[in-house]
């Protein structure tokens, strides 16, 4: 079946923002646990929603923490996300190829835009679903679903691409395939677990993926 689309995760994914995630994470988390929690510890709250990972940490308190997560990862955003390679330019190709790209994400459509906006790929995406679109996140199948009827395609002509068991486990819940990238910060070994049909070692190889359908 011909690729038709290309569903992305974003943190991790596209845009470099462990360091930005794992030091919000110890900001907020420090002010209220002084001492419990390690930047190590923090690897297990990449790819959760944040509402998941509060509800985990702090039950009750999910709003509060919530809102200090957001302010400090707003002011210090731009300055700590990096660019990982040749990520604009393949996906610059693969709309030139006339492949739909999308982004579907846990984050909000606010910050999803925000991080386009710094990558410099804000025109080419067709859609991005954020939390804002959905009841429920990955690995729900949801937004995966979500993204293909927006994009008007089949199961069965679109990848869902991420860098963590939760974008994998949400393509496979939607009968999609799944790639997973080995520049992904729990590593290459960590996601074969969850048994993508494909591991990315470079943003390059969708090209043969595509062509090969």
């Amino acid at each position: 079946m011909t690729v038709k689309a290309l569903l992305f995760d974003f943190d991790g994914t596209l845009l470099n923002t462990n360091d930005l995630i794992i030091q919000t994470f110890m900001h907020v988390l420090n002010e209220r646990f002084p001492g419990q929690y390690s930047p190590k510890d923090c690897l297990k709250f990449l790819g959760p929603s944040l509402k998941q990972t509060f509800s985990d940490i702090a039950p009750g308190e999910e709003d509060t923490m919530m809102a200090k997560y957001r302010e400090y990862n707003e002011l210090h955003h731009d300055e700590l996300v990096t660019q990982y390679p040749d990520v604009v330019s393949t996906l610059e190709q693969l709309k030139a190829m006339g492949i739909k790209l999308a982004i579907v994400s846990t984050k909000r459509n606010g910050m999803i835009d925000r991080g386009l906006s710094v990558l410099g790929a804000s025109h080419l995406f067709d859609i991005r679903i954020g939390t804002d679109d959905v009841k429920n996140v990955k690995p729900d199948p949801e937004p995966v679903l979500l993204a293909l009827e927006r994009l008007g395609v089949n199961k069965e002509e679109a990848i869902m691409i991420g860098d963590n068991s939760h974008d994998i486990e949400a393509g496979h819940n939607a009968g999609v395939r799944a790639a997973g990238v080995a520049w992904a910060f729990k590593g290459e070994e960590y996601l074969q677990q969850f048994k993508p049909e494909y591991i990315l070692h470079h943003m390059t190889d969708l090209f043969e993926i595509v062509k090969a359908g």
